[in-house]
């Protein structure tokens, strides 16, 4: 039997590079050095890094453990602007990186490739990937962005959604069981509904206020389940078996030591189904402040 954490991978969007201050009395530069190689010690299987910040994409190049141990999955830039602009974004973030290649590359807004140059610009992604610049190709998706339709249209390699034990639409409504069924790789992300569980009642975002009773009871059953919300989470979404990876964002290596921690224990038996939130605004974070 695999171990859960050959399941787990991590992603790079939370770093504290961009904020430049020190974690933990070190520079933000030396956390992410102790990130990288708690992930390979651990064996972390996908790292998913982040775009837009070439800064942040040179200094993980520069942390990077060589050679590399796991999975590099490489975020896009806008799939609306057109073949050049993303293929130069590809690449770009290939050589900050040092790599040569990297497994996937990832347009992370869906919502590009149906616009005027969006065709254009999966095409282009398809002819890096046939060129061997990157083993595969994929689209991080929102539940409201019609998986299934995505998935039959550009068929894919990789899909990136949303699901945690808090948001189980995309798993009630069987999407993600039928794009794995179509041979798609299916990777987890937002398990955490950005930290949605772990907050304090008087923390809970404006729009969240009505669905803080909810919340309430799925800690109290997680509670009375003698677990507690850290490995609830990660026991949840390492069960489904739709999915392949489970993508955990960590801001230090003290976060990722407790993730690997909580996820190689046993998950806890508790009532998933009766955990889901059925508030629409609750389950959008485009709509309320990150905790």
């Amino acid at each position: 039997m695999n171990s859960p954490l050959s399941k787990l991978g991590f992603g790079a969007a939370q770093f504290p590079l961009d904020a430049g201050m020190p974690v933990r009395g070190r520079t933000p530069e030396a956390e992410v050095a102790e990130i990288m190689g708690l992930a390979a010690r651990s064996g972390l299987s996908v790292f998913d890094t982040t775009h837009g910040a070439p800064h942040a994409e040179t200094v993980i190049g520069e942390r990077l453990p060589r050679p590399c141990p796991y999975r590099i999955m490489v975020k896009t830039g806008r799939g609306d602007r057109g073949g050049d602009y993303i293929e130069d974004a590809a690449r770009a973030s290939l050589r900050r990186m040092g790599l040569r290649s990297a497994d996937g590359v990832i347009v992370q807004v869906a919502g590009d490739l149906l616009s005027p140059h969006g065709a254009e610009a999966w095409d282009r992604l398809r002819q890096l990937r046939d060129e061997g610049l990157f083993n595969s190709i994929g689209i991080s998706v929102f539940a409201s962005d019609d998986p299934v339709g995505l998935a039959k249209r550009f068929k894919p390699d990789i899909i990136q959604a949303p699901a945690s034990l808090l948001d189980q639409r995309l798993l009630v409504n069987g999407a993600l069981a039928q794009i794995a069924q179509m041979g798609i790789e299916v990777q987890l992300r937002s398990i955490f509904l950005q930290g949605l569980l772990f907050l304090p009642p008087d923390r809970v975002p404006g729009p969240m206020k009505g669905a803080a009773s909810c919340l309430s009871r799925v800690r109290r059953m997680i509670a009375e389940g003698r677990s507690d919300p850290l490995q609830a989470a990660l026991g949840f979404a390492l069960s489904r078996p739709e999915a392949s990876t489970v993508l955990v964002g960590v801001t230090s290596a003290a976060e990722l030591q407790a993730i690997v921690a909580a996820a190689s224990r046993p998950p806890p038996e508790l009532d998933w189904d009766d955990m889901a939130l059925n508030d629409p605004s609750a389950l959008d974070p485009k709509g309320w402040a990150a905790a």
